[in-house]
């Protein structure tokens, strides 16, 4: 067993537990029918004669366990936890129950070198292409779809369609469309069909022969389709011209030429590249940090954070109008899978905050509340709020303050 593992009994027993046994009897007898009596007007001798002591049990543990946590605590104020205990019932009578709490708390940190790791941060530099890509991109965000008039069907032209699809010689039930609007380079379609539409003509007709990838639905995994295909009409993207117009459709009132108008886009785009060059420096930092600290992590604790990702991860979900059971059906995975997939991202999550924290105390670093207060002030400004109202969302002051501090000691392994 881990050193910042601890197995604690805590004894609920006396006058205390016969307290939990009559508010479990209460709670019980509320939905008791008794012969001789109304409901719920049995006295608690004559519960107990009918239905044993032993049936209040599980609901005066439920009453119990609070107290005896507190007790716990209140015994050993030394004893911080770092995630939910662990419980067992180690024995229960009509006299006492006995738990057995199981607290960890945070593991044993040495810190090792934390600052000038030799580390590097990456030359930003922004290429013509990449220039003329994000102009292309802006563009397309006001482009017009027009009717194509000549020519054939060909990347990001979509291509109006009617399609009819047949497996073992029968029609495929829901392969069929009338007038279906492909994108082609959406790739919505199963691979082939849009490489096949692509180069035709409108009113051209042709059948293409495909297979079902092997991981699509059970029932037509791997097996062949036919799919009979004519091009009803095809529509282009017409971009705007780069102008005055298209400056000011974007926002940009300032720029008034081409050249101003390439200038400020690689403006914009060294600025997201430096914005990730210096992420990507803080988090080699962090891991190099973080490779040179000792600590032995319980599996419970990078348990417990990968819960909580999940949480927020099925939150995620539900702005997009799924939970997490469609995730795991549309994915094919189980609750099992994803939390090992995220036990990775949670372990290094779980060293950074430990490595942090340590930097914290060995810096002996501080935060005010008059600084915390000074940023919550700038914050709320950012989001449109009053500070009160921000400081309520974010948790409390003593929140901000830690992330301040948390900032600081990023600030430290950076140097």
């Amino acid at each position: 067993m881990k050193k910042n593992v601890h197995e604690i009994e805590i004894t609920i027993e006396g006058k205390e537990w016969e307290t939990v046994l009559d508010k479990a009897f209460k709670k019980k007898n509320k939905d008791v029918k008794i012969d001789g009596f109304r409901k719920g007007a049995a006295s608690k001798e004559v519960y107990i004669k009918k239905f044993g002591i032993e049936s209040l049990y599980m609901d005066a543990v439920d009453m119990a366990v609070e107290p005896a946590y507190k007790k716990l605590l209140d015994d050993n104020k030394d004893l911080v936890p770092v995630i939910e205990p662990a419980l067992d019932v180690k024995n229960i009578d009509k006299d006492k129950v006995v738990f057995k709490f199981t607290i960890v708390t945070k593991p044993e940190i040495k810190l090792g070198a934390y600052t000038k790791l030799g580390i590097k941060k990456d030359a930003v530099k922004v290429t013509k292409e990449e220039i003329n890509t994000e102009i292309d991109n802006l563009r397309t965000r006001f482009a017009e779809i027009v009717v194509k008039k000549d020519g054939a069907v060909k990347q990001k032209d979509t291509a109006v369609i009617n399609f009819k699809g047949y497996v073992d010689g029968k029609e495929l039930e829901g392969g069929s469309g009338e007038n279906y609007p492909l994108e082609i380079g959406s790739h919505t379609f199963i691979p082939g069909f849009e490489e096949a539409v692509e180069g035709m003509k409108v009113n051209e007709e042709k059948s293409i022969d495909l297979k079902f990838p092997e991981d699509y639905v059970p029932d037509l995994a791997g097996k062949d389709v036919k799919f009979d295909v004519k091009v009803v009409e095809i529509k282009e993207r017409v971009l705007p011209e780069v102008n005055e117009d298209l400056f000011k459709d974007l926002g940009f009132d300032d720029v008034k030429t081409k050249e101003e108008f390439e200038a400020k886009i690689k403006s914009q785009l060294e600025d997201a590249k430096k914005a990730q060059a210096e992420d990507a420096y803080a988090e080699k930092c962090l891991d190099k940090a973080a490779d040179n600290m000792k600590v032995d992590l319980n599996d419970e604790i990078i348990s417990d954070e990968v819960h909580r990702m999940i949480h927020q991860f099925e939150d995620q979900l539900k702005t997009q109008g799924l939970n997490i059971e469609q995730y795991y059906q549309f994915t094919n995975t189980t609750h099992e899978d994803l939390h090992k997939q995220m036990e990775g991202e949670a372990t290094k999550r779980v060293k950074y905050r430990y490595l942090l924290e340590a930097i914290i105390d060995e810096e002996k670093i501080e935060v005010t509340d008059k600084e915390a207060e000074e940023k919550a002030e700038e914050m709320a400004k950012n989001y449109g709020m009053e500070k009160d109202e921000f400081i309520k969302a974010y948790g409390s002051l003593e929140f901000i303050k830690y992330d301040m501090k948390m900032r600081k000691a990023i600030e430290i392994v950076q140097a």
